[in-house]
C-alpha cells in the first residue's frame, strides 16, 4: 500500500500534475527508464518481454507486494537472465513505496487499485500507461455503470484511449494513456470500418477466450480440472468490455448483443461478430472498405481467403503477436455479413497495444519492439 502520507498529497496535486497532455519539457532520452507496477501478473511480464527487445526502454523497477525480494524470473521463467541476452539484468521485484522517478510507468494493478494514487504516478513519469479498466471509459457514469464504481474524477478527461488505430491523433504527444480491453480490441478493430460507413443495423457477437485473461491469480474457475475440456459461457451477456465498443464505434444497446466464452487454450480470442447489415453488400465492397480502414496498419491484416488450413483469422498463430487478423463470409443474400477476427489477449490485448500506443506518443517508428512474427507450428 501506499502511505497515507503520500496518498494524501497525490489527492491534492491531481489538477496540477496533468494539466497538459505534452510532454515535459525535458529532452527525450534516447533510452527510456521505465518501471512496471503490478509487475507479478501477465501483462506485467509481457511489458517485460516486449520491453528487452525494445532499443529504446530499459526497465528500472518491477513492483510486487507480495514478491518483494524476489527475482523477476521466479515468477516469469522466460526472463531468467543469461549473459549477452537480454536488454536487463536480474530484477527484483519492490515494493511500490520504492518507486523512483522514471520516463515510463506501466500500471498493472486490478482495476481501481491504482487510481486513487495518480497523482503520485504522474509526478513520478512524464508518461503513464495504465492498463487497467480505470481510465477507459470517458463518461463516469458508464464506468459506474459497468464497473459499479467512482473512479477519482479529475484524471478521466485527461487519459487518451490507447488504441492507435483508433485513437491516433489524440496519442501524439499524450501523458496519460489507457489500456485497452482485449476483447473489446478484437471487435473494434472488426468493426470500425463498417461502423464509420453506417452499414451495421445490429450485431450479435461471440467471443471465444483463452485462460488466461483471468490474469495470473487462481480461482475456482481457472483451476484445472475444472477448466480443463470447457466451452464455459461465463458471460452471456453484461460484459464489461461492452462499454469499450459503445464508446468507440457508437452502437447503442440496441444495435450491439455480446456474449463471451471460455475455452481451453492459454492465450488468443477469437470474435465471430453476427452483423445484420441495412443494405444490400457485395464481397468487393467488403475488400474496399477494409482495404481503405487498415491498408496501410502495421498491425491489422485482412486474412480472408478461399482455401487452406488458415483461411479465416486463427488465435494460435497469433501467439506472442501484436497483430490483429480480420476475416469474414458474407451470406448468398448479401445482408447477413459474419466477421471473424483474432488476437493474443496479452499483446495486442493489452501490452502490445500498450507499447504501440507508448510508441506513438514519443515519436518512435509504431512497430519498434513489435516485430515479433508469431510460431508455426506452435
Amino acid at each position: 500500500m501506499l502511505n497515507t502520507a503520500v496518498a494524501e498529497q497525490s489527492s491534492a496535486s491531481a489538477p496540477e500534475a496533468s494539466e497538459t497532455a505534452q510532454p515535459r519539457s525535458r529532452s527525450t532520452p534516447e533510452v527510456l527508464r521505465v518501471s512496471i507496477v503490478g509487475g507479478s501478473g501477465y501483462v506485467g511480464g509481457e511489458l517485460l518481454r516486449l520491453a528487452a527487445g525494445h532499443p529504446h526502454l530499459e526497465v528500472a523497477q518491477l513492483t510486487s507486494e507480495r514478491l518483494a525480494g524476489r527475482f523477476a524470473h521466479t515468477v516469469h521463467p522466460n526472463h531468467r537472465p543469461s549473459p549477452g541476452v537480454g536488454a536487463h539484468g536480474p530484477l527484483k521485484f519492490q515494493s511500490i513505496d520504492d518507486l523512483e522517478a522514471c520516463d515510463v510507468l506501466f500500471l498493472c494493478l486490478p482495476h481501481g487499485r491504482g487510481s486513487s494514487h495518480m497523482g503520485r504516478f504522474a509526478e513520478l513519469a512524464d508518461t503513464v500507461i495504465d492498463c487497467s479498466a480505470d481510465f477507459r471509459l470517458r463518461c463516469p457514469d458508464a464506468h459506474r455503470r459497468w464497473y459499479g464504481r467512482d473512479v477519482d474524477g479529475p484524471w478521466r478527461e485527461r487519459f487518451v484511449y490507447g488504441l492507435p488505430e483508433l485513437e491516433r491523433d489524440r496519442l501524439v504527444g499524450a501523458r496519460l494513456i489507457s489500456g485497452v480491453g482485449c476483447n473489446a480490441t478484437a471487435v473494434n478493430l472488426a468493426l470500425w470500418p463498417l461502423a464509420q460507413a453506417g452499414w451495421i443495423d445490429r450485431v450479435v457477437v461471440e467471443v471465444k477466450v483463452g485462460s488466461s485473461e483471468g490474469g495470473a491469480q487462481a480461482s475456482a474457475a481457472t483451476h484445472h480440472p475444472e477448466r480443463s475440456g470447457a466451452v464455459r459461457s461465463f458471460a452471456p451477456v453484461g460484459h464489461r468490455h461492452q462499454a469499450e465498443i459503445h464508446q468507440q464505434l457508437g452502437l447503442d444497446d440496441d444495435q450491439l448483443f455480446f456474449s463471451a466464452t471460455a475455452i481451453e487454450a492459454v492465450r488468443g480470442v477469437l470474435a465471430t461478430h453476427h452483423v445484420f447489415l441495412n443494405r444490400e453488400v457485395e464481397d468487393k465492397d467488403l475488400w474496399r472498405l477494409f482495404r481503405r480502414a487498415y491498408g496501410r496498419e502495421p498491425f491489422v491484416r485482412i486474412v480472408n481467403e478461399k482455401r487452406g488450413l488458415y483461411r479465416l483469422p486463427e488465435p494460435k498463430i497469433l501467439a506472442g503477436t501484436n497483430f490483429c487478423d480480420i476475416g469474414w463470409r458474407l451470406d448468398d443474400h448479401g445482408r447477413r455479413l459474419v466477421v471473424i477476427s483474432a488476437l493474443d489477449n496479452l499483446v495486442k490485448g493489452a501490452a502490445g497495444s500498450a507499447i504501440q500506443a507508448l510508441n506513438v506518443t514519443r515519436g518512435f517508428a509504431e512497430t519498434t519492439g513489435l516485430e515479433f512474427a508469431g510460431l508455426h507450428p506452435c
